[in-house]
């Protein structure tokens, strides 16, 4: 949401393939403080602290590391694959959906929210129900009638972008501020050697490839996200375990899971953002905002009228996937020493 004031006046696809990038990016770093730190970068990284950080507790910090960038990756891919194929294909169904269809797609996506929202539901459905009070705000598009304007201000309703920069810019600002005290103490010699052995590695490959679809799918659920789809596959997992007794104690298996979900989960959020116009999650509703302040609508008719933003998102962030591996395994230790900073 920082980023909107700066994409202000970029072409479109550079700024999309700029905001995708910095998601991408934040997807694949957050659970760097989960592992060394017990403290999730995002709300998607949670997960990540479940197995992580008892994984350097005991001594195996460089393997947490290591599975951590390699599952993301194969995750990523899997998500891009997903994505590539199912793009068009969604775009084109969505081509034929009438008021029906989107009337039921919205209600299932406003039940999802509240029945997965964390903690309370009953939280959820007040959260839910006063975001769209809040969208009612205005003039009606149909009738012309005042909807709530109780000032001449808000007859235009409540910006999309106002909103998002509330909701999420301004929060996390306040919330960096409130713990700009804080210090982790990070000794990055017991980090070790980054990487992980073929006996440890052979244990996630399943993981990786039943949690990838699974987030991309989750994804793919409007209101959904990646914080979902890792607590959903870190309890598939748990299920489907010979040893679920070690979840929680540094299963190697209960990283790579989440990981690789969290990941698949980024590329599937952008499928209903590109072919529908609708956000897949709180990130790509800020890109939602920011596409529209340069003209852009995304929906069905996006890979028509605009290919190269879509296409070139979609390459952008498979170039960023290879790039991110790349930069992830030999850059570990440094990057670390990030988490240091006060």
């Amino acid at each position: 949401a920082i980023l909107i004031p700066i994409s202000y006046g970029m072409n479109p696809t550079t700024a999309l393939i700029t905001m995708a990038a910095i998601y991408y990016g934040a997807m694949f770093g957050g659970s760097r403080a989960s592992i060394m730190i017990n403290t999730p970068g995002d709300a998607s990284a949670i997960v990540s602290c479940f197995d992580g950080y008892p994984m350097t507790k005991n001594g195996e910090a460089g393997k947490a590391l290591a599975i951590s960038a390699i599952a993301s990756f194969i995750g990523g891919i899997i998500g891009m694959v997903f994505l590539i194929f199912l793009a068009l294909p969604v775009a084109n169904t969505a081509l034929k959906f009438g008021p029906a269809e989107m009337f039921s797609l919205m209600l299932f996506a406003l039940t999802a929210t509240v029945t997965l929202s964390q903690g309370s539901m009953l939280k959820g459905f007040i959260a839910m129900s006063l975001g769209f009070m809040l969208s009612t705000i205005g003039i009606d598009p149909l009738s012309g009638m005042m909807r709530y304007t109780f000032v001449t201000e808000l007859q235009e309703g409540i910006d999309f972008l106002v909103a998002m920069i509330g909701l999420y810019a301004v929060a996390e600002v306040f919330k960096n501020y409130r713990n700009i005290e804080a210090h982790f103490s990070v000794d990055a010699k017991s980090i070790g050697k980054v990487w992980v052995p073929w006996e440890d590695f052979k244990k996630t490959i399943m993981p990786i490839i039943r949690s990838s679809p699974l987030g991309f799918l989750i994804g793919v659920l409007p209101g959904m996200g990646g914080t979902i789809a890792t607590f959903v596959s870190y309890a598939l997992e748990k299920t489907l375990s010979k040893r679920p007794e070690k979840f929680g104690k540094g299963a190697i298996e209960g990283l790579a899971a989440p990981e690789a979900a969290n990941n698949a989960s980024s590329c599937g959020a952008l499928v209903p953002l590109l072919t529908l116009g609708i956000p897949g999650s709180g990130t790509t509703a800020v890109m939602l905002g920011a596409l529209m302040m340069l003209g852009v609508r995304p929906g069905p008719i996006l890979f028509q009228m605009h290919p190269e933003i879509a296409w070139g998102v979609i390459a952008s962030m498979l170039l960023g996937n290879i790039l991110l591996v790349l930069i992830n395994l030999p850059l570990a230790v440094p990057l670390v020493q990030l988490l240091r900073v006060p």
